[in-house]
């Protein structure tokens, strides 16, 4: 479980792409004196297991079902990533509930710089947008952030000046791909309602607020 409150932005290494899947090395730098073999760790808001542990450098195995879902096939040695540590037993949280499993990509559409701020607009399929709501949560490449603004064809965050300088969105450009987790409860709660209403009634996020949620 993580939280989507970025630790550290670090540098891939190497990406060695292989029949089933992908070895990725990333350096963690400090971080590396926390982390042991077996430990599960977000890069980019994907949740990876570190199988090797060698000085500040991690390898990483990732599945071929990952890459599919994600951006880490495209990741290049010397690129910098989000890096999240697991929440500790007992620790403080803070942004919201992120498991580290990615429901899909994004694109960035428009940059807006407003002073040290930027609202930033993703385009998204729909089966991505159904699952989100305004003042909702949404992790981007693991960095757990608020929806202000939802539409047809893509979604809105306001992006504060401290998430800007200590993570990849400081230097993102319209274009880029990024990792998309909708938020689980909103998730659990569209589940449990399209098994309640009829099969024939499409569940939107019309239809969530129409509902109360």
């Amino acid at each position: 479980m993580f939280t989507g409150l970025i630790e550290s932005v670090c540098t891939a290494k190497s990406a060695r792409r292989s029949a089933d899947g992908l070895k990725l090395t990333v350096d963690l730098g400090k971080l590396a004196d926390e982390a042991k073999i077996g430990d599960s760790i977000a890069i980019n808001g994907v949740c990876l297991t570190v199988t090797k542990l060698q000085g500040s450098l991690a390898d990483f195995d990732v599945s071929s079902e990952t890459l599919k879902k994600s951006t880490l096939e495209k990741l290049k040695p010397s690129q910098q990533v989000n890096i999240e540590l697991a929440l500790k037993s007992g620790g403080r949280f803070g942004g919201h509930f992120v498991q580290g499993h990615v429901d899909g990509i994004a694109t960035i559409k428009t940059v807006e710089k407003q002073g040290q701020f930027a609202n930033f607009t993703f385009q998204a399929d729909s089966q991505l947008l159904e699952q989100m709501v305004v003042k909702g949560s949404v992790a981007i490449d693991g960095i757990s952030l608020t929806i202000t603004g939802l539409n047809k064809d893509s979604f809105g965050s306001a992006i504060i000046p401290e998430t800007l300088n200590k993570t990849t969105l400081g230097s993102a450009k319209i274009g880029d791909q990024v990792n998309i987790e909708t938020d689980i409860i909103i998730k659990a709660v569209k589940k449990q309602l399209e098994n309640i209403l009829p099969k024939k009634q499409k569940l939107t996020a019309e239809k969530l607020k129409e509902l109360g949620f």
